[in-house]
């Protein structure tokens, strides 16, 4: 009976330990699939935007339409706070980009060149 009753407790704590493990693997606010909104001086820029965070290290890319995209650059998700840099299509003007995480929305503001613009994104259902 002993033996039955340690075993059960074994496989009954194996168990619990593994589901832990699967519950803590658990999504950064960031990941997903978003629509981004900044204006500029140049105008309103647009994009899809697909997101994902694996421990604070944040990937993913912008699609602008029409075959352009921008990959994320040195993104952090620490907690609800992003931050990432993007390249544009190579040229020297390169936005550093901060924000909050705060359910299906995300405000940030973007710094290139000596200016900052608010931005925003809104999870896709």
């Amino acid at each position: 009976m002993n033996r039955n009753f340690y075993s059960a407790f074994f496989f009954s704590t194996i168990l619990i330990a593994l589901t832990s493990c699967a519950t803590n693997a658990s999504s950064s606010p960031a990941d997903g699939t978003w629509d981004f909104t900044m204006s500029s001086p140049f105008g309103a820029l647009t994009a899809t935007v697909i997101m994902t965070a694996e421990g604070d290290t944040l990937t993913g890319s912008f699609d602008l339409g029409d075959g352009r995209t921008w990959p994320i650059d040195e993104g952090v998700a620490e907690g609800n706070e992003i931050s990432f840099r993007l390249d544009r299509d190579g040229s020297p003007m390169v936005y550093d980009m901060s924000a909050t995480v705060e359910g299906d929305s995300i405000i940030g503001s973007a710094s290139a060149m000596g200016t900052e613009v608010p931005w925003t994104m809104t999870r896709r259902s």
